[in-house]
């Protein structure tokens, strides 16, 4: 059970929250919860006010005692407190900092510890004394584990608590690694990961079985005894946890929504992260809105949704029972505006992603010239393009457009030791048996061969195995190539440098990472451009993808060649566009969905193994297929028609 003191209050807030104010905007928000651009802007915002609380208390001649988060979410805190320290001389000598979490049995040296992670991300650039660190210790006896959390407690409380605690939220709501079922009154101790937990990390750790089943982490009860609480949140993926924390019932199934009760708590969230939150989602219920297009759009399609009803049965008192009545009052009737919303959505809806031949085109989402297009089509990882748009990328090569795929990495992260080490064997064996002589590039075989014979798990590979892994996917992108029917001299493997670290953790981009795609377009000149836009990790490889694709742009804009292009940006298997977004949806029957699986599985070193990363155990391409349908039923269901498949694009304009 949890705290009734809790339970009261949230329910004491939902009554307030029904009645609402006069002359104010109703607020949802039991935790205060600010909303950035992106997570850049947000993880500055977090690194100054620690550096001011740090500064503050050197005034004071005082310790400052951190709780230090891990994961994606904090890194670019990390990465400003660094620039801080370098350029402005932030000095962390007075800092004494405990971690949240760290798994268990865990050595820290493993490219998993959450001790190399902070030391890389962290302590080992900035003048923090190695004594003031803290993270649970993964290699403690079993027998001894009860004393040390009980320890780890007493240090925290003999500094007199945190200062300021910085957290994540799971895809389930924990925070540090307490998981849904844990108590507001736990405090340190041994807990057992739950599945969803470790299904997200699978990928990182080369498969689900290789994931550790239990953790050590700080309790609910250190996390609220803190004086100050930051949690961050990025991307669409943790949209509905966020708005469960924020605007739901205290309980323990969402951990997060604890902070309710925190005296000092803040959400601090990205746009896509906030998605789900009432004055985002259906700001009108919050306050008076500015009725543009936009704004309609969203407005009506929520709606028809939310009531089942397709658009052009909505009625004047749909729109005035649920929040609405003023838009009516600026724009019309109900049945001007169903008519306005339901042509809009009609017009985004195409055969033709590269534009209709000799057509019409005022109201086509692509023009209809020229006839034949350039079309660079770039793709993150090699499987992006098919996973993504694989529709798509079969109807601009069969209407006869010039298309190019540009791989952006290698992807060699994602090969599996195991299967590497089947396709060294393979060449190896082949040599031995017809006794080809060896040179230098079959020594790279057998070198590879034997690191992973020997690999232990605290290594990274080094770059024999990762050029093995990165050929491995090469090979499997050329199928897919032509499969689709392109030629494999317009597939360009640009593996950008910023990604081949051989680890997870990326290099910032450089002037190498834009220079290859500026060169491709220079060479190509593209009327089109497809790029991948789902940015859930803003550290992850799709927005450092994008982030040099976004930047070359700009630095060809002014040429004549760029005034021709449009740039459209699709998502990946496990999110979509709003359905008021979506500015091209391209349908695809039943043949052109099995055919798009088809080129999924050219790419056999992803197959079975790398899953959804999430408490969804399907492959990337039944996550594909899932949201493809769903795209297309979200039409149907507005009243638009019905397609077996969809896939969907919005244009960014440059």
């Amino acid at each position: 059970m949890i705290d009734e003191q809790l339970l009261m209050q949230a329910q004491a807030d939902d009554s307030v929250k029904a009645m609402g104010m006069v002359g104010q905007a109703i607020t949802y928000e039991k935790i205060p919860t600010q909303i950035y651009a992106d997570a850049k802007n947000a993880s500055r915002a977090v690194a100054n006010e620690i550096a001011d609380l740090i500064r503050q208390k050197q005034k004071e001649n005082k310790s400052c005692v951190l709780g230090l988060a891990t994961g994606s979410s904090p890194k670019t805190v990390y990465a400003e407190l660094v620039r801080l320290h370098r350029t402005e001389g932030l000095s962390f000598r007075n800092v004494i900092s405990f971690n949240l979490d760290e798994y268990y049995p865990m050595q820290p040296n493993s490219i998993h510890s959450y001790v190399r992670f902070m030391e890389e991300q962290l302590f080992n650039h900035v003048d923090i004394p190695k004594e003031n660190y803290f993270i649970p210790d993964g290699t403690i006896p079993p027998a001894m584990l009860a004393d040390f959390c009980q320890s780890y407690e007493s240090k925290i409380n003999a500094l007199g608590g945190i200062d300021f605690q910085l957290l994540g939220i799971g895809g389930n709501g924990h925070i540090g690694f307490n998981e849904p079922g844990s108590l507001i009154n736990s405090r340190t101790r041994l807990m057992t990961l739950d599945h969803s937990t470790r299904a997200a990390t699978a990928m990182e750790f080369g498969g689900l079985p290789q994931v550790p089943k239990k953790a050590i982490t700080t309790g609910v009860a250190t996390i609220m005894n803190a004086k100050r609480v930051v949690l961050l949140a990025w991307g669409e993926r943790k949209a509905y946890m966020i708005k469960a924390a924020v605007e739901g019932l205290v309980t323990e199934l969402n951990p997060a929504s604890y902070l309710q009760a925190h005296p000092n708590a803040t959400f601090m969230v990205d746009e896509r992260a906030a998605s789900e939150l009432t004055r985002i989602k259906t700001p009108w219920l919050v306050d008076t809105v500015d009725w543009d297009n936009t704004m309609i759009k969203k407005a009506v399609t929520h709606l028809s949704l939310t009531l089942q009803k397709s658009i052009l049965k909505l009625t004047t008192k749909d729109y005035n029972d649920n929040g609405m009545s003023d838009m009516l009052a600026a724009h019309g009737s109900a049945y001007d505006i169903n008519i306005n919303v339901f042509n809009q959505l009609q017009h985004t809806i195409t055969g033709w992603p590269g534009g209709k031949p000799k057509a019409e085109d005022t109201n086509r989402p692509e023009r209809a010239h020229p006839d034949k297009k350039r079309v660079i089509i770039f793709s993150p990882h090699p499987d992006d393009d098919i996973i993504s748009m694989g529709g798509t990328f079969q109807r601009l090569v069969n209407q006869e457009h010039e298309v190019h795929i540009a791989y952006q990495t290698s992807g060699n992260i994602a090969v599996a030791d195991d299967e590497a080490f089947r396709f060294i064997e393979f060449v190896v064996d082949y040599n031995q048996h017809f006794k080809i002589e060896s040179h230098k590039s079959m020594q790279i075989f057998e070198v590879a061969r034997e690191f992973l014979k020997k690999k232990k798990d605290s290594e990274t590979d080094i770059p024999e195995v990762r050029y093995v892994k990165g050929i491995i996917r090469q090979g499997e992108a050329k199928a897919t190539c032509r499969f689709v029917g392109i030629p494999v001299e317009n597939a360009h493997f640009l593996n950008m440098p910023f990604y081949e670290t051989g680890t997870i953790q990326k290099n910032p981009i450089g002037e190498q990472d834009v220079k290859c795609i500026v060169d491709l377009i220079e060479e190509i000149k593209p009327h089109q451009i497809y790029a991948a836009g789902d940015f859930a990790d803003p550290h992850g490889t799709h927005k450092v993808c994008w982030d040099a694709i976004e930047a070359a742009v700009k630095q060809l804009k002014h040429k004549n060649s760029m005034k021709d292009c449009w740039v459209w940006l699709y998502r990946g298997a496990w999110a979509e566009w709003d359905i008021h977004e979506i500015e091209m949806a391209v349908p695809m029957s039943p043949e052109q969905v099995m055919r798009k699986r088809l080129g999924i599985f050219k790419h056999q070193s992803q197959k079975d193994g790398v899953v959804f990363q999430g408490d969804d155990s399907r492959e990337f391409w039944q996550r594909a297929e899932e949201r493809n349908r769903g795209t297309s039923q979200l039409y149907n269901n507005l009243g638009l028609a019905e397609y077996e498949a969809m896939e969907a694009f919005v244009r960014w304009k440059f």
